[in-house]
């Protein structure tokens, strides 16, 4: 528990969702139109050349870009898409994925997401994968 109380729900979200519980993320940073997730690097999270797999960088993004959304549309939010550019195979102890609002209207934001790994000894971030999406708010029932 944080002295933020917005900080602690948005843990409490991520820690309902049993497949970001699986990869291991933390929600480090939540609130005025950003958000942060990391997740520890780990053998199992990568891929055949030794790189933190690609879809764990996408599952991140999109992670951190719906939470970023969510300081400025409120909790219920849905992806409505999202792109990303790979721009050198990540490598390092912690993947960060730093999520901030670009635009926000009444029912959908725009948000970007720079996707970075951090290094064993110095913790040096490089900057591996850019992402940016668009969130809507959700509707407060289902059809």
């Amino acid at each position: 528990m944080t002295d933020d109380p917005a900080l602690d729900l948005a843990r409490k979200v991520l820690d309902s969702q049993p497949f970001s519980r699986l990869v291991g993320a933390r929600v480090t940073a939540f609130g005025d139109g950003r958000a942060v997730l990391e997740v520890d690097v780990r053998p199992e999270l990568l891929q055949q050349n030794g790189f933190l797999h690609g879809g764990v960088l996408s599952y991140a993004a999109d992670n951190a870009i719906t939470f970023a959304a969510g300081t400025a549309l409120g909790p219920a939010v849905l992806t409505a898409g999202f792109s990303i550019q790979y721009m050198r195979p990540a490598v390092g102890r912690t993947l960060v994925a730093r999520a901030s609002v670009v635009h926000a209207g009444r029912r959908q934001a725009v948000v970007r997401c720079d996707l970075l790994t951090a290094a064993e000894e110095d913790g040096a971030e490089t900057l591996c994968a850019v992402a940016q999406g668009a969130v809507l708010a959700a509707e407060s029932s289902r059809d």
